[in-house]
């Protein structure tokens, strides 16, 4: 048992990877839909590739949605609308008329004008409830049906235009006068009836839409049905008409049928395999080509997170509404990894996802191009993420290349652009605005999984920051080294093709320990006294050697990223502090050399060794009398080689090309900051 639990603790960073790996594979398929996938890949007006298809079982022939809504307007349009009617409304209006009009038109006018006064006003009031008279404002059609039911049964039938709206009794007043030639009672005629008329009209809007439910609910979505073994396409005929819509048929009858619990857990096992191997590529990526990454388990953890991330966001789009599919950016992905680590790692992360994501999203083969060709354009185009403009321009090219692309396939799959879908470039327009969320994103990351971008390596590499002025105040000769270290470093950097922002803001950082001791350090002795000359060389020794570990300690204090620290650790490697080892082998042959040795680790990475390679030649060089070309050069051949016989970069993924660049830049440098010229005859 206590092997056992010795096995495990051993190897308890795989076991996290491992459960990571599962936790992941089943978050994945947990957001994927449940259903069955139809086999075939077919496109509208391209010819059928597959072998001739006959019909695996019988179904029906559905409409398409545009059909389907053209037939519910239809019937939105025929069916009738439903009023109630207060009969009593008529009788009591002539009632209050006969009443008000001997009080509007007396007795002095002559009776024949008197009578035809009163049938006028009669013949109003017919108009006006012939139909009758609404209650509100209605904005229905002039001819749009109308029932209108007394006490539930229905009375008449007529058009919307024929009832009357309160606005219009001015209208109809006016014209029954006109036709009796009494206009000049306009006014009395007008007064009188809006304080009479009252509504005997009003819309029974539940009647009206039960009944108008009902008629909807009698619309079929299938027009036919495919018997068994029917011949459905023919290998090379093209998919259009009757045909297309025949297998968008057979398709949603693949991906809606209800499946027994048999067929559901077969394709949760499917949807598994499928997942649990892209997510297998990935771990295995890590482990041939990003060992360090690999044995991180946060940035492992960090990278399955983003993954499952993009998987969520899209599925979430695609439940909701799959037309809103390309407002997803998905570019961020490779940005944030870009940003961490580097472009190849990138890419191949957002291509296995793109993958993932093509098993849910509709037009999978579409969408798979158009974000894989995004992907690589992300790689290719964004460079020096902190700088502002560097984004703005590559997100404008990530959207012209999703605009380009989309319109493409439009035009192979409709043969024009009359139907162009514009809104949709508008979404890639939102895809590309919503990609520029990937600053603060990566800001957030930063804080959260204890990552380092350049956009704070660029904060770091401002000298006004706190420590480095306390650098400069505390230990003035050994910050000048140190910008000269940071410059000759990104130099090399630059050269090849390694990270020079990184390897700047460590070489400034390296030193930061001689800041405990720092007039025992050359560069800052301006007295001329030298504290070693009191000490014995062991001890000498021992606080040289104590300026990485004091480093270390004060980085962590001032909170400096471990990819920061890990220049101060390695800069000096398993190098021997050989002067004082010398002196001490003068008066005693049997010193340890491990005595005078700095604790290590050696370089791991091209940008260590290149902090490595570019401190011991810019602290050898002050070394340097009457320094000429030649003199450089053989110089800096003979620190870097000695280098490289004591295998200080073993442990470096770094090419004996790429020293000897490193080697011929350093010359260059070096022969720059002595101002060599050549020597003209006197």
């Amino acid at each position: 048992m206590k092997d056992f639990i010795n096995t495990l603790y051993r190897n308890h960073s795989l076991g996290y990877k491992f459960l990571l790996f599962i936790s992941t594979t089943f978050l994945i398929v947990y957001l994927f839909p449940k259903s069955g996938k139809f086999k075939y890949n077919f496109e509208k007006g391209k010819p059928w590739q597959s072998e001739n298809l006959y019909a695996p079982f019988n179904f029906a022939i559905k409409k398409t949605d545009a059909e389907i809504a053209t037939e519910k307007q239809e019937i939105k349009d025929a069916v009738p609308l439903y009023f109630n009617l207060d009969s009593a409304v008529p009788n009591t209006v002539t009632n209050n008329f006969n009443r008000e009009f001997k009080s509007i038109f007396p007795d002095s006018i002559q009776v024949y004008k008197r009578n035809v006064l009163k049938q006028a006003g009669t013949t109003i009031i017919d108009k006006l409830y012939h139909f009758g008279v609404l209650n509100d404002d209605y904005n229905y059609p002039d001819a749009k049906k109308v029932i209108i039911l007394e006490g539930r049964v229905e009375k008449e039938q007529t058009q919307f235009g024929n009832l009357v709206e309160e606005s219009q009794l001015t209208e109809i007043i006016v014209k029954v006068l006109e036709d009796n030639d009494l206009q000049s009672y306009k006014n009395e005629f007008t007064s009188l009836f809006f304080d009479l008329v009252e509504p005997n009209l009003e819309y029974n809007k539940e009647f009206s839409s039960r009944v108008l439910q009902e008629e909807l609910d009698k619309v079929s979505f299938t027009r036919g049905s495919v018997e068994r073994e029917t011949l459905i396409i023919s290998k090379g005929e093209v998919v259009e008409g009757i045909k297309f819509q025949i297998l968008k048929s057979l398709e949603s009858e693949y991906e809606s049928q209800v499946w027994n619990k048999s067929n559901y857990l077969w394709i949760v096992f499917a949807y598994t395999l499928l997942v649990a191997l892209a997510l297998l590529m990935l771990l295995l990526f890590l482990r041939k080509y990003r060992m360090s990454v690999f044995e991180n388990n946060v940035k492992v953890t960090f990278i399955f997170f983003n993954v499952a991330f993009m998987v969520l966001i899209t599925t979430l789009v695609v439940n909701y509404n799959s037309q809103y599919i390309y407002v997803v950016p998905i570019c961020i992905l490779p940005l944030v990894l870009k940003a961490f680590f580097d472009a190849r790692l990138g890419l191949f992360t957002h291509v296995l996802t793109v993958l993932l994501l093509g098993l849910v999203v509709p037009n999978s083969y579409e969408y798979m191009f158009l974000q894989i060709i995004a992907g690589i354009v992300t790689i290719l185009t964004v460079s020096e993420l902190y700088k502002r403009a560097n984004l703005f321009i590559s997100v404008g090219q990530i959207t012209l290349i999703y605009i380009v692309a989309y319109f493409a396939f439009f035009v192979i799959h409709e043969g024009s652009v009359e139907t162009l879908h514009w809104e949709t470039f508008g979404m890639f327009v939102l895809c590309g605005l919503a990609t520029l969320f990937v600053q603060p994103l990566i800001y957030a990351y930063e804080k959260l999984f204890g990552l380092v971008s350049d956009v704070s390596l660029l904060e770091l590499s401002d000298t006004n920051t706190k420590l480095l002025k306390e650098l400069s105040n505390k230990a003035p000769g050994t910050f000048h080294h140190s910008l000269n270290v940071a410059n000759l470093a990104e130099a090399a950097a630059n050269e090849i093709g390694a990270n020079a922002m990184l390897v700047r803001v460590g070489a400034l950082y390296h030193d930061i320990g001689k800041m405990k001791n720092p007039t025992y350090f050359t560069e800052n002795q301006s007295t001329g006294i030298n504290p070693h000359d009191e000490l014995s060389p062991a001890e000498s020794a021992h606080i040289i050697i104590n300026h990485v570990i004091d480093g270390i300690e004060i980085a962590r204090k001032n909170n400096l990223p471990d990819r920061v620290i890990d220049f101060i650790r390695t800069h000096h490697g398993t190098s021997v502090v050989y002067y004082f080892y010398m002196k001490e082998k003068e008066v005693n042959e049997l010193i340890e050399i491990e005595d005078f040795m700095y604790p290590g680790p050696k370089p791991f990475s091209k940008e260590t060794a290149i902090l490595m390679m570019c401190d011991s030649v810019e602290a050898a060089s002050k070394s340097l009398k009457e320094p000429t070309s030649t003199k450089i050069d053989d110089f800096v051949e003979t620190i870097l080689n000695k280098q490289m016989n004591d295998d200080q970069f073993l442990n470096a993924n770094i090419t004996f090309k790429e020293i000897q660049s490193i080697k011929k830049i350093l010359k260059q440098k070096l022969t720059n900051i002595y101002h060599l010229r050549i020597e003209y005859p006197e």
